[in-house]
């Protein structure tokens, strides 16, 4: 009886046992998916959003703002900004430092100050206008490409399993080109065989001694070359053609006249916009404040160059003469490139916030270029042209409602400038 007594108490320990690892195992397990989507949700804390609106709001603010000093995946003038919201002590903090990061500093905060010693003592340029939802988009960005990873090149195939250039090209230009001088070399040479077959049978046949008086004036037609060229036709045709073409050059000088396309004067600092628009991609408005908000994009003051420039490069000579004008408050003298007449009215930002018109558009790949040249033409032919083909994006706009309804009473084709008086005198003129 006693030995059934500790025997049942026995299993029954063991059961208890076995039940409570089975308890704290499955708590662990528990625990650790827990732990695991808290992980994950730290990315969130702060409530960062993840829709597809702020991502892109969050994006035109990077780029427009940060790039200069930022890459969210490669250090460059300050940190990588992957993973930020996590690295940083709060949400709170990083708002606090984008809005005056001075201040942060100079509160003795000790993560602020291990980042303004490790980056040569450089402060981050304040940014008091942003709002907290401009903020949270910015991270809302951040945190999409830190979730999607470093970019990878890749190679872009074509369907027949070659190497596809922009555009989809199967042969590059510079083939065709070849292919086309190769023919007319072809051609040419055709014709010079041509002619010497015809002289050689001519030949052949004057030496026969065979031939009736028909037979040698067909292969020997008489041509009196001075009659010809005295001729009344020859004299009238000659004389039209060269007055046509001497017209002709005259008529395209004068609509020359203040045309500078490919103009590219040389500048008083060698500036690249192929290394700051197009490898570092800093967005134009940067630099060109004034591009969305006024009527000219302006030329960036020297405050905004040293931004970058009180740390990088510095022993380049260009650079030493941007920071020399920079202590001794000296303008840079730029050369203009892009001139219109004084009688002539143009509005950036009525053609870049309103049209949502790119900068290449008129400016050309700025960002391809060393120097920078006149791209287009900027001749009013060339403006109205552009008006006239140019669609109105009146999608939102309830400015516009009144204006469509009209339109689509008397046509069914998009609207463009031109319909909304792009062509009148006094939009340019008055």
């Amino acid at each position: 009886m006693t030995q059934n007594m500790t025997l049942k108490r026995s299993l029954t320990r063991v059961l208890l046992a076995l039940s409570l690892s089975g308890f704290l195992f499955i708590s662990n397990q528990s625990f650790g998916q827990e732990a695991a989507a808290d992980t994950a949700a730290v990315a969130s804390q702060g409530g960062i959003p993840t829709d597809a609106a702020s991502i892109s709001e969050g994006e035109s603010l990077f780029k427009a703002n940060c790039t200069t000093c930022h890459r969210v995946h490669q250090k460059l003038v300050g940190p990588a900004l992957e993973d930020v919201y996590n690295r940083a002590p709060s949400i709170e903090w990083i708002k606090n430092f984008i809005w005056n990061s001075s201040k942060v500093i100079a509160s003795g905060d000790d993560y602020a100050v291990s980042l303004y010693d490790e980056y040569n003592k450089t402060q981050m340029t304040a940014f008091p206008t942003f709002k907290e939802e401009e903020i949270m988009s910015l991270l809302a960005y951040i945190q999409d490409e830190t979730n999607k990873g470093p970019a990878t090149a890749s190679t872009t195939t074509t369907p027949g399993g070659g190497e596809g250039g922009a555009g989809g090209e199967s042969i590059p230009a510079g083939y065709l080109n070849a292919i086309m001088v190769g023919l007319i070399i072809v051609l040419i040479l055709i014709f010079v065989v041509l002619v010497l077959i015809t002289t050689i049978l001519r030949r052949y046949l004057n030496q026969r001694g065979d031939l009736d008086e028909d037979d040698k004036k067909i292969v020997n037609p008489a041509f009196d070359f001075d009659k010809f060229i005295k001729s009344k036709p020859v004299i009238f045709l000659t004389v039209f053609l060269f007055t046509a073409i001497a017209f002709k050059v005259v008529i395209n000088q004068l609509y020359a006249v203040g045309v500078q396309k490919g103009y590219a004067p040389k500048q008083p600092i060698a500036f690249s916009h192929k290394i700051h628009a197009g490898d570092y991609q800093i967005d134009c408005q940067y630099c060109h404040t004034g591009v969305r908000k006024s009527k000219s994009a302006n030329i960036p003051s020297l405050n905004i160059c040293m931004n970058c420039h009180s740390q990088v490069k510095t022993s380049s000579p260009q650079i030493q003469k941007l920071t020399a004008a920079y202590e001794n408050n000296d303008p840079i003298e730029w050369v203009r490139i892009h001139n219109l007449p004084d009688l002539a009215y143009f509005n950036h930002s009525q053609h870049v916030e309103v049209g949502e018109i790119e900068c290449q558009t008129c400016h050309g790949p700025i960002e391809e270029m060393e120097v920078v040249r006149q791209h287009s033409l900027l001749t009013m032919g060339w403006c109205i042209d552009c008006h006239r083909k140019t669609e109105v994006n009146a999608k939102g706009n309830e400015y516009y409602d009144n204006l469509l309804e009209l339109h689509e009473e008397e046509s069914k084709d998009a609207m463009t400038v031109e319909d909304i008086g792009g062509l009148e005198c006094s939009k340019c003129h008055y």
